[in-house]
């Protein structure tokens, strides 16, 4: 049995069929809420952690992801003007570095909004630099574009980056599923219980066994009989 189907999709979508051959499937139930329309991109629940503000803009993270020049390499593949408050927009596009990331501006919004700073153009800045990152850091992880970063995911990319050091303690005690310690206005002393904290737990699990420094170029190796400097660790010699 066959037949023919119309569709209707509307202005904001016929880009899509311009594309090429598209998949029509029955949705899941993680899209069952959703309404007829496009279907949004995959949030991720870290852009909403205020924890993670701090490690999303420190310079060191950014640069192990690829700087403010891949961020910038990432919105120049997107063509259409983040500036939303404006009726007109010219059809060449630019991009504007604004802290602490960039903006897709096209040239007419670029004119009047280049050496502005406000918190509406720092807003769009931050929620472009941190798309961005997680995008990176699931590629670096091995992980596709869209999957859902997990905390422990990102901090095991910050371990392997020898970022630990920028974990606070409220991230870490998360990443470790350590639980807030509770105190009741009336307490025993024998009912404290020490700890440490989570941090100091994670600096020890990340530290390295033995760090050894070599002297690659030791003065007894260019004898003419050649020596060479036995190394002894005093802990175990």
């Amino acid at each position: 049995m066959s037949g023919v189907v119309l569709f209707r999709p509307g202005n904001e979508l016929l880009w899509l069929f311009r594309q090429g051959r598209v998949v029509i499937e029955s949705p899941s139930e993680a899209i069952q809420h959703l309404p007829s329309g496009l279907i949004p991109e995959a949030h991720q629940p870290l852009t909403d952690d205020d924890s993670m503000q701090a490690i999303f803009e420190n310079e060191r993270v950014i640069q192990r992801a690829g700087g403010l020049s891949g961020l910038d390499a990432w919105l120049e593949r997107k063509f259409e003007c983040q500036w939303p408050h404006t009726d007109w927009h010219a059809r060449d596009f630019t991009v504007m570095r604004h802290a602490p990331g960039s903006i897709r501006l096209c040239w007419g919004c670029d004119n009047q909004l280049r050496e502005q700073t406000t918190e509406r153009l720092a807003g769009i800045a931050m929620q472009n630099l941190v798309k961005w990152l997680l995008e990176r850091v699931n590629i670096m992880l091995g992980f596709s574009e869209d999957h859902i970063l997990t905390l422990p995911e990102f901090c095991w990319w910050m371990v392997r980056n020898d970022l630990a050091d920028l974990i606070p303690e409220s991230v870490a005690s998360k990443a470790l599923s350590i639980k807030p310690e509770s105190h009741s206005s009336v307490m025993r002393e024998s009912d404290i219980v020490p700890s440490l904290p989570a941090t100091e737990i994670l600096q020890e699990k990340v530290k390295k066994v033995v760090s050894v420094k070599v002297d690659p170029e030791s003065p007894e190796s260019f004898m003419l009989r050649p020596k060479r400097r036995r190394w002894e660790n005093e802990k175990y010699t």
